[in-house]
């Protein structure tokens, strides 16, 4: 079933089952409010006979009879209203009967007159004939008593059949309402699950569209109810599949300029390394040159190694495969290390590096890593500084250790440091084919490894002028556990 037709089943049986009960209950209120007023207006009636037919010598409180004229003409003018009534003595002896109406009184019900008490029947046991016919009967039978003493007891009855009329009466116009309601009821019902559906079925339109790779796709939610809710969630999710689309995109791409650039890399060296092993298998490279020749083929096979060194790590943090091991040692040392390792390096670009660093910083990390991330910060400083500086820095902090890294170099547009991390992103293309190479992974590698530290790496690069990058290392309370191994100090 379609969920129109379910919404609009669920609205017409809730108010079918609503109309229910208060038909129930009106029915039950209509039955007995009519008796009420039968019972009232017989009441009436009774006081009415009696205050105009009764002959009472208050003197010597004693009934003295009843004007039988007056009652036979209120006999006839009743009984055009359905209303019949007996008149008993104390003595439980007939005086009046109108039309032979005759209701039996138990002794109960005299015990309960004689205390005054006004009886309500409302059907008698006994039906009442009248005209070869029986009819059912509601009674009031009332007490009269005058100086405390009972002296007559009237009963009045008029047809049940009177008051069921009524009320057959009321409840086919109450039932006509009901179905006209009812009609009504259908048409909003359906008023109101069409236009639920309809913005259902935009979504389901809006869904076929992303299933199809049309991302860029709104719904409108102008109100605040749940189906605008899932709306601006279906949004939101339309817009973080576009957004994930176009990474993609990008990243696919970097990938292939980076297996491009790779290629042209790996192609380098290993026609290099080929052409020399040639040369030194065929006798062609003289003796003087051979150890030359043996020098550049390990330079070469070092940036082969580099390149899938960094391939690899990369694949690592990307699969979050990789584990730390951290220990505490003193960054200090790693530092000046790290400079004396690439001095000559910068050496051969014209670039001075000089240290600013107490002789211990306390630094809490994975120490091959910490050594990989400061290596490719320096590294890239070098490759983009010519006949410039380049200061390697640590401090001490609160919570932590703090590294930087500052160049006279080439510096950088706001554009390209907001993509600096990104994966096979490269600054300058027209340096990828420098000495020591550039992959397009190294800073994407080094923000991934700090961030796994639960550190923080951020640069500040002007174009032209230099840049500098600062890396923190939390200590151990303040880092997280995560997939490390901890070492002893």
């Amino acid at each position: 079933m379609k969920l129109i037709y379910r919404q609009m089943l669920s609205f017409f049986l809730v108010i079918c089952t609503l109309m229910v009960i208060l038909t129930t209950a009106y029915i039950q209120v209509t039955n007995t409010t009519l008796y009420h007023q039968a019972w009232d207006q017989l009441t009436t009636d009774s006081d009415t006979l009696m205050m105009d037919a009764i002959q009472y010598d208050f003197s010597n409180s004693e009934l003295n009879g009843l004007k039988m004229q007056t009652l036979t003409d209120n006999a006839q003018l009743l009984s055009r209203q359905n209303v019949h009534f007996a008149i008993y003595t104390p003595d439980k002896k007939v005086t009046f009967s109108s039309n032979g109406f005759r209701p039996t009184l138990t002794k109960k019900d005299w015990q309960m007159v004689k205390d005054g008490t006004t009886i309500h029947k409302r059907l008698d046991s006994a039906p009442f004939r009248y005209n070869n016919s029986a009819r059912e009967m509601t009674e009031v039978i009332r007490p009269y008593i005058y100086h405390h003493r009972l002296v007559a007891v009237v009963a009045t009855g008029t047809y049940v059949s009177t008051i069921v009329q009524n009320r057959r009466r009321i409840l086919l116009n109450m039932f006509e309402c009901i179905a006209l309601a009812a009609a009504v009821t259908l048409l909003i019902s359906y008023f109101l699950s069409r236009q639920m559906t309809k913005r259902i079925e935009k979504m389901q339109k809006a869904a076929n569209q992303i299933a199809r790779g049309n991302y860029d796709i709104h719904l409108e939610t102008p109100s605040k109810d749940e189906l605008d809710d899932l709306g601006r969630d279906f949004n939101k999710m339309a817009d973080s599949l576009q957004a994930s689309q176009n990474e993609i995109a990008r990243q696919e791409e970097r990938q292939q300029k980076f297996m491009a650039d790779a290629a042209h890399e790996m192609r380098t060296p290993l026609t290099t390394i080929n052409g020399l092993l040639e040369g030194l298998a065929y006798d062609a490279i003289p003796e003087e040159d051979e150890k030359h020749s043996i020098q550049l083929m390990q330079a070469d096979t070092q940036r082969l190694i580099r390149l899938v060194n960094n391939t690899l790590d990369s694949e690592k943090l990307r699969t979050n495969q990789l584990t730390l091991s951290r220990k505490v040692f003193n960054g200090a040392d790693e530092l000046h290390n790290l400079a004396d390792q690439l001095r000559e390096k910068a050496t051969k670009s014209g670039d001075v590096i000089k240290m600013d660093s107490p002789k211990v910083v306390r630094v809490y990390a994975d120490y091959d890593r910490f050594v990989q991330i400061l290596f490719n910060i320096t590294q890239n400083a070098i490759q983009f500084t010519d006949h410039g500086t380049i200061t390697l820095a640590a401090s001490r902090e609160p919570h932590g250790a703090l590294f930087s890294v500052q160049d006279t170099g080439i510096g950088m547009t706001k554009d390209q440091v907001a993509n600096i991390w990104d994966r096979f992103y490269k600054v300058d293309r027209s340096r990828m084919n420098t000495q020591y190479g550039e992959s397009g992974i190294g800073l994407s590698i080094v923000k991934q490894l700090v961030d796994l530290h639960g550190g923080k790496v951020t640069v500040d690069s002007k174009h032209g002028v230099g840049s500098k990058f600062t890396v923190y290392f939390p200590d151990r309370d303040y880092a997280p556990q995560n997939k490390t191994t901890d070492q002893e100090d």
